[in-house]
């Protein structure tokens, strides 16, 4: 019995571990035809049933599970897989740079770090080891300042599936199409590479009043079966190039870039476009330069630099000559797609092998100047920063016509890693100056004007609303300087520096007009107790009243200092004059000219009479009443004191104004 029962054993683990490699080898096929979806969930099925002691086996199964998910970007999946690969082992020395791929898109920067750092000390002098590297530190410091560019979840197009590569139609943005797996109802087919429906081109319009209006299938015969790609239009919105992937099963029929021409209002059959000669190459993700000479495309050809690089070819008349390679300064060992041209001929595309946030990101190349006529083309390539980039994969981006707004693809923020359409502008910066403009009591002045003057050559005049308030643009780089007047009042005078400034901003300027026929309370002027001395506290409220003189400076005014009714009235005249005249005195050494300045002490002799302002702060009082000494000794003790500070006061009046002015 021992005998035998070891036999069934070893036969059933024999017959187990045949099963358990029929599995991989499937796996295998469908990942070498591009059904990754398919390949994912058959090595998952394929791990599970891998003896435990069998470690390299079952690290690789783990690699392959991981490599399946990033393609499909099921990227939680796939870290977890790469996880236990490295845990048990594999040898494979791509698992450290592609788990530190996916650790990147997910934010984990000082993780993704360790891996390229591993990457890079088994393949010394790699330049997908540098740029990972590079990427997690740029990561953490440049790119993490957000440009001016605001992004936002575009509603009208999101679904619950995925829409990816939007491409504006037109110059004024008013029609868009994109790719989406909305469509097909439950007949719908199930992508073997993505696990979702099948693509379809779909185009949204805008109506009168310029709200997009619900997207629909793209007119014509473009849709079938298989899945429809990135589009790109001619300049003049005449041809449409777009990439059809054709997958059966078990039998890759290739990614080609198709042509349709608008006739009639309507699209043309679409005809296949041959940019290379051996028809099982794969091309894809099509771009029509600005001017209509070059086509740019993605293959991962043989002749590149590595992975899937961008390619361009000549219009030859009807035909298109020899693919050219862009080079190492737009392609990378990683891959770059989705090329793209603006309007104005800036050129774009997308990368996860240049430094950047994570997965795909956008960048923007500029040509750089050559130093002789035989050089080939050399481009500067820039990331497109923080918020078009992510960590996610951000992709597909289109501009309408020459302004600073449009689409773009992304992945962030979806559980399940679908695609979606996101808008992208540059908002208007806008500037103003605004406040309210008042009597020195608080009370608005709802005819005064405002005179505003900037260096730029602007004059303006605003005149406030009944509450006082105004509000007058303004411009970034510019100093101005505000004048405020209402009749029977100063003038009162601002100014404001504008530097370059990067968000829109309301500046704040109030003004406090002195009346002309009424005295005027000097706020936070103080004495030491039973003193003439001001004290250190009253500078600000003094230099107020020299800044007052000095935008006003053809009126006199006297000085007046009042006492409450404590104390002799000789001794209460005295400190009072005494006040006046050390008010003088500082206004003198700021160099005011004494002929504009009269002291004046009056003691008790003029009590306030209560207006609305001082009811508002002291609910006892009541409008019009005298603060004399019979009324306030009425009072109780707490109030009578309120009511001796209110008549120990410091006040100027305008005694002149056309001083000097004849």
């Amino acid at each position: 019995m021992t005998r035998q029962l070891v036999v069934s054993v070893l036969v059933a683990l024999a017959l187990c571990s045949c099963g358990v490699k029929a599995r991989i080898a499937k796996g295998d096929r469908q990942f070498a035809v591009g059904e990754y979806y398919r390949a994912a969930e058959t090595y998952k099925g394929a791990y599970g049933s891998v003896p435990n002691k069998n470690k390299r086996l079952k690290a690789e199964v783990a690699y392959k599970i991981g490599n399946a998910n990033r393609l499909i970007e099921q990227n939680r999946r796939s870290e977890t897989a790469y996880k236990n690969a490295v845990r048990l082992g594999c040898k494979d020395t791509m698992l450290y740079y592609y788990y530190g791929e996916v650790l990147r898109q997910g934010g984990k920067y000082a993780e993704a770090l360790k891996m390229y750092e591993q990457f890079e000390k088994l393949m010394p002098n790699s330049r997908l080891a540098e740029n990972g590297i590079q990427s997690c530190r740029l990561a953490t410091t440049d790119l993490k300042t957000p440009t001016r560019y605001e992004v936002k979840k575009e509603p009208s197009f999101t679904s619950r599936f995925s829409e990816f590569c939007p491409a504006f139609g037109s110059a004024d943005g008013d029609v868009l199409y994109f790719n989406s797996t909305r469509g097909g109802g439950k007949k719908a087919k199930t992508s073997r590479i993505t696990g979702q429906r099948t693509n379809d081109i779909y185009v949204a319009r805008t109506n009168v009043q310029g709200e997009w209006e619900d997207p629909e299938p793209i007119e014509g015969e473009i849709n079938t079966e298989f899945d429809e790609g990135a589009c790109s239009f001619s300049a003049d919105g005449q041809e449409l190039f777009y990439t059809i992937s054709k997958v059966s099963k078990e039998e890759a029929l290739g990614t080609a870039i198709y042509c349709s021409k608008r006739s009639g209002g309507a699209w043309t059959e679409p005809q296949i476009v041959r940019v290379v000669k051996d028809s099982t190459i794969n091309v894809a993700h099509p771009a029509l330069s600005t001017d209509g000479r070059y086509l740019y495309f993605v293959s991962d050809m043989k002749g590149g630099v590595g992975g899937k690089d961008i390619w361009r070819c000549e219009r030859l008349g009807e035909g298109w000559g020899e693919p050219e390679n862009l080079g190492h300064d737009i392609n990378t060992p990683a891959d770059e797609m989705f090329p793209y041209f603006r309007a104005d001929g800036t050129f774009y595309f997308c990368s996860d092998g240049h430094p950047g946030l994570g997965g795909l990101d956008i960048f923007r190349a500029e040509p750089m100047r050559k130093l002789y006529a035989e050089q080939r083309d050399r481009w500067e390539v820039i990331n497109l920063g923080v918020p078009i980039n992510s960590p996610s994969d951000d992709f597909g981006i289109t501009f309408a016509g020459s302004q600073e707004r449009g689409y773009f693809s992304s992945n962030r923020g979806d559980r399940k890693y679908y695609d979606h359409l996101w808008s992208f502008a540059i908002p208007v910066l806008t500037f103003s100056i605004e406040g309210v403009v008042t009597d020195t009591k608080g009370e608005p002045l709802g005819d005064a004007v405002l005179r505003i003057v900037g260096d730029n050559g602007v004059i303006g005049t605003v005149k406030t609303k009944k509450n006082g308030t105004y509000s007058y643009p303004v411009d970034a780089n510019t100093n101005y300087v505000l004048l405020a007047t209402c009749r029977g009042f100063l003038n009162s005078k601002e100014t404001l520096q504008l530097g370059d400034l990067q968000k829109s901003a309301n500046f704040l300027r109030d003004f406090q007009l002195a009346s002309v026929t009424k005295p005027v309370k000097m706020n936070n002027i103080f004495y030491e107790f039973g003193s003439a001395e001001l004290t250190p506290e009253s500078s600000a409220g003094l230099d107020d009243l020299v800044k007052l003189l000095n935008d006003n400076p053809n009126i006199t005014i006297e000085i007046g200092a009042h006492t409450d009714y404590v104390g002799t009235d000789a001794a209460n005249n005295a400190l009072s004059l005494a006040r006046a005249q050390s008010v003088v005195k500082y206004l003198l050494a700021k160099g005011i000219d004494p002929e504009r300045l009269t002291a004046k002490g009056y003691g008790k002799t003029q009590p306030v009479v209560v207006d609305r302002p001082l009811v508002k702060q002291y609910r006892f009082l009541k409008v019009g009443t005298e603060l004399t000494e019979e009324y306030i000794k009425k009072l109780p003790a707490q109030n009578q004191e309120v009511c001796n500070q209110i008549n120990r006061r410091t006040e100027f009046k305008v005694l002149k104004t056309t001083y000097k002015m004849y």
